[in-house]
């Protein structure tokens, strides 16, 4: 007999992990598969006869379809289970792949790449929620942590796994064989994954709605802040480390590494700091990366030092989100798919405001404005932080 959950199960019942390992392996390749291009650019530009310019295209038609999906889909599929909606979204990650690997032109390839950003925003827009109907409460930081431990990992391996699968056996190759992970992924689900009947109606009202809530507003500009203030910096990072920090390519390889496995380190510790202090955790992450930001300006010319404060911007900066998702839940546990939803979009658009304004001062005031622009925007969420923790 196939096991239900209701919206109230997981409160009382065991943590079943083996579902939410298989949902961060989903994360994985989600993230992994949004960001692969960039490791791939040339080649793909060569191929398909487009300028490497038009092949970055391929990250902004994801997010942009990601936005939207994660405003929209969620209310399309109302009433399905939540289970048959996760392994809709992993077919979809799947067909994505194979077409961008067998695209005979561009066209095709983007074609491909928008249904990256529908399986991004529509999971990321759910997983919330569905990890708040599979974890106990006291698990549910955890739990969050461990799913964004995917995302982590993905960080880390992504960008040099692509290029040296990309080397290997081309950049098609490469795409090809995230065809079978993702069959593995689906299968997985299916297996362990609970039946969950859907229990909350999402649609563009109820998401005005929480837009009157004050407490989620706060914590929505936190979030949106955060956001903007990381990618106004980290996004720079490889034109600081060899114009200003002065590291050849094999050292600057190491330094990124460094910056993932750092990430991967806050990650897993992460849901331990949150049982007890969240408020601290809204308030210190970004107030801590605010920091760095400006100690980049003052020692970016250090390779030492600066290898030190980004492996901290690591382990500081990417935990965030299970922080944030963590205020979410204990704020509007009734109605996590629609903030969801707001949430998803809200980060996708700051991204990419943090990218676009982090670049215009880099190039027109110089590589520090867009570290001292990242302090101030990470300062502001540790204010709204501050205001947010209280509301919980």
């Amino acid at each position: 007999m196939a096991i239900e959950l209701t919206a109230n199960d997981a409160i009382s019942a065991e943590t079943p992990w083996a579902a939410v390992t298989c949902l961060s392996l989903l994360t994985f390749l989600l993230v992994g598969l949004e960001f692969l291009p960039v490791s791939l650019l040339t080649p793909i530009a060569g191929e398909l006869s487009v300028s490497e310019g038009q092949a970055g295209m391929a990250i902004t038609v994801s997010g942009v379809f990601a936005v939207f999906t994660s405003l929209l889909a969620n209310g399309f599929l109302s009433k399905w289970d939540r289970k048959a909606v996760v392994l809709l979204y992993s077919g979809v990650l799947v067909l994505s792949s194979l077409i961008v690997a067998i695209a005979p032109n561009f066209a095709v390839f983007l074609a491909g790449r928008a249904f990256v950003g529908v399986a991004i925003g529509g999971f990321w827009s759910l997983s919330t929620a569905i990890l708040a109907r599979l974890a106990s409460k006291s698990d549910l930081p955890k739990a969050i942590a461990l799913l964004q431990g995917g995302t982590a990992l993905a960080i880390v391996v992504a960008a040099p796994l692509g290029s040296f699968l990309g080397g290997l056996i081309g950049w098609r190759g490469t795409f090809l064989i995230t065809v079978p992970i993702g069959l593995v992924a689906l299968i997985w689900q299916f297996a362990v994954l609970p039946r969950m009947p859907a229990t909350e109606t999402v649609s563009v009202r109820r998401m005005l709605r929480l837009l009157r809530n004050r407490a989620f507003l706060i914590g929505m500009a936190a979030t949106g802040l955060v956001f903007m203030g990381m990618n106004a910096l980290s996004i720079y990072l490889r034109p600081f480390l060899e114009g200003v920090t002065g590291v050849e390519l094999n050292t600057l390889s190491l330094i990124l590494l460094g910056v993932g496995l750092g990430g991967l380190g806050g990650t897993s510790l992460i849901g331990f700091v949150l049982r007890g202090h969240l408020t601290a955790a809204l308030i210190g992450l970004p107030g801590t990366v605010a920091l760095i930001a400006l100690l980049l300006i003052g020692f970016g010319s250090s390779p030492w030092a600066t290898a030190v404060l980004l492996v901290l911007w690591g382990f500081f900066s990417t935990p965030t989100p299970v922080a944030w998702n963590t205020w979410m839940a204990r704020l509007v546990p009734d109605e996590l798919e629609a903030a969801g939803g707001i949430q998803v979009a809200l980060i996708q658009l700051a991204i990419a405001g943090g990218a676009f304004a982090g670049g215009v001062l880099f190039d027109i005031a110089g590589w520090w404005s867009a570290f001292l622009l990242a302090a101030l925007l990470l300062a502001g969420s540790a204010a709204f932080g501050a205001l947010a923790g209280r509301r919980v």
